[in-house]
Formats: C-alpha cells, structure tokens, sequence
C-alpha cells in the first residue's frame, strides 16, 4: 500500500482486527470484575440486613440455643464405652467392637425424618480411606504418617491436622493460586478437609432454627434429657446420623457447587460409594485414650476423595453467616481427631452383598 509521498506503508487492517478482537476480552474481564464485585457489594448488603432484621435481633426466638445434652468424654477402658469414630472406611474394613444388634441407618438420611443441623469441617481428614485420604496423599502442609498403631504426632498448628488425599499437585497452578476468601477462615487452597454434616430427627427441620453451632444444639432441639433416657442404642442409630465428605481445596470454578450448606454432595461419583458404621461425635478433645460419650450414632461416609472450589466453601461460609444461629464459631476447620484404634471401632459395617474382608490399617 503506497502513501501520498510513494512511500509504502503498512496496511492498517491488522491493527484494527487486533484492535476489534482485545474490545470484547476487555470488556468481558470488566464484565468479570464487576461481577465479582457486585456479588460481595451483595452478600455485605444481605448481612447488614440480617443485623437490622426481626427475625434475627430476639435471642430468644432460637428455641435450640443451649439444647445441648452434655455428656463428658470417658476413658476408653470404661465400661460402656461405645463404638468411636472417625474410623478406617476402606471398604472391606471391620472393627473389633462387637456392636451386637445395632445397625447403621443405610437410608438415606431424609427417608428418615433426619435434616442436617449443622456443617463443619476439619484440617485433613479424621477417617481413613486407602488410595483416597491416608498417608500416600499430599498438600501444602505435608501429611501425616501412618501410625504405630495408628498414632498421629501433633501438628504445629493451633489444630492436629489429618490425612490428606491425593490430588494435590505443586506444579498445578489451581492447587497453588490464592483465593481471596471473604467468609471462611484460615483456610488454604490445595489443602484437604473433611466436611461433617450432623443430622437429626430432633433437630428444628425446616424452620430458622434448624441451623445450630454448636452442632449439639441442632441434634437435641427437641429431645429433652427426660426422652432421651427412654431411647435405646439402635434408636439413636437410627434417628442422629452424620455425613461425611472428603475434599481437595482448587482455586478453579470449573469445580463450582454453590449448595454446600445442604448436605453430602451427590452427583455422577460424589456420594457414591458409601461407607455405613456406627460411631461417635470426633474432635480433638478425643483420642484412643479419652472417648466421646455420644454413641452409637451413624456415620455415611463417602470413601472417595473430591475437588471442589474454594468459592464453593466461601459460598457455604456466607451461607452459615446468613442462619439465625450465630455459626461463626465454624467458620474455620477444625482439629482432626486421631484414627480409632481397631478395638475402638464397630464390627457393624454394612456392605450389602459386598463381603467383609477384615481390612486393617
């Protein structure tokens, strides 16, 4: 292309397709942004109405604030001590503690008039699933070895951390990228945590109340001590259960489930292949020394480890801040309790057709 002084210049075409083609890109990472910002101006907005709200400013109107049926912990020598958990849920596995009668509830939770009360989660994992979350697996802290029995050291973190699964990979940018997390606290992208949903027949199902931290408050709603003594131990089974889910931290929304606060997530292989035991209530304050006392509760537990995006626990975390109940006590992941020892754990695993293969760690 020639100029007016004969001199040839470039054809402007290029330029002005290059120029075409950044028009929309920047427009729809604008488009992103905004967004992303108008969500958070959003959520702000929700919360501050919650403050202002009616529903929310009358602490009494929480009819499971202080339900909580407490019991505390015994040593595991006692007698009557019952079944602990988090256990091995490798499939095949069994415990030694012969549970007698006393089955696990293996129907799905709300066939049994049991709602989730409560959601948390832990630093790794508390159970135990071989080539899923166990000592092989990996993340930003390490892992922690199997046992000598099964005896974890403590973490240097304010909180024992678990086992950890498979995923995690140094060199892959959405197990190393921060995420600027709004609601949730301390939590790491490319770690592992185990999510526990607790549910229960006595809980305040589907009201504003059915909410609770601490957990117990949502599973003793509204079973006073006076008709918890007339319960035996398979009623109990059958009526307070807990899911249990394992999950990888991404920094990738292609991994995006915005329902968290409802329960286990079951779809395609999530919340498929399911371990049913009888167990009890985790945590730090428990070991394979000092047991919990509430038991036998059931416990379905999904043996496979998934990812999931760190907006989806923030998605979970505003979610919880929107209860009635105050949940911010949470909003962080909380220490794992050691594995339980064989002769702690129940012998009444169900696997249908499957038979037992008397697995141990």
């Amino acid at each position: 292309l020639l100029g007016s002084n004969g001199i040839e210049e470039a054809a402007p075409a290029e330029t002005e397709t290059v120029a075409a083609e950044t028009v929309p890109a920047n427009r729809a990472l604008a488009s992103a942004t905004t967004t992303s910002s108008s969500t958070h101006d959003a959520e702000a907005s929700f919360l501050e109405d919650k403050m202002a709200s009616s529903f929310y400013s009358v602490l009494d109107d929480n009819v499971c604030a202080g339900a909580k049926l407490a019991f505390d912990n015994k040593l595991c020598v006692d007698d009557g001590v019952g079944p602990q958990a988090g256990a091995n849920v490798t499939e095949g596995y069994v415990g030694n503690m012969d549970m007698g009668e006393i089955k696990p509830n293996t129907n799905p939770y709300y066939a049994s008039s049991m709602c989730p009360v409560n959601v948390h989660w832990h630093l790794g994992t508390e159970h135990y699933s071989v080539g899923e979350f166990d000592e092989g697996g990996d993340g930003p802290r390490g892992n922690q070895p199997l046992p000598e029995w099964a005896n974890r050291d403590l973490a240097t973190d304010a909180v024992r951390d678990g086992f950890r699964c498979h995923h995690y990979d140094a060199e892959d940018t959405k197990f190393t990228t921060p995420y600027e997390w709004k609601h949730c606290e301390g939590m790491e992208v490319g770690e592992t945590y185990e999510v526990h949903w607790p549910h229960s027949a006595a809980g305040a199902c589907g009201t504003v109340n059915q909410y609770q931290t601490p957990f117990y408050d949502g599973v003793f709603c509204n079973l006073p001590m006076e008709s918890f003594v007339t319960l035996g131990a398979q009623d109990i089974a059958s009526a307070v259960g807990v899911h249990g889910q394992v999950f990888t931290i991404v920094n990738d929304e292609s991994f995006y489930y915005g329902d968290m606060i409802r329960g286990m997530v079951v779809d395609k292989e999530m919340g498929k292949d399911i371990h049913y035991y009888t167990g009890s209530t985790t945590g730090t304050s428990r070991d394979n020394e000092m047991c919990s006392q509430y038991a036998p509760i059931t416990w379905q537990v999904d043996r496979k480890c998934h990812m999931i995006s760190a907006s989806s626990f923030d998605k979970m975390c505003f979610d919880m801040k929107m209860q009635r109940d105050d949940m911010s006590g949470d909003l962080h992941a909380h220490g794992s309790r050691e594995l339980v020892n064989h002769d702690l754990s129940a012998n009444n695993q169900h696997y249908g057709d499957r038979k037992k293969k008397f697995l141990r760690a």
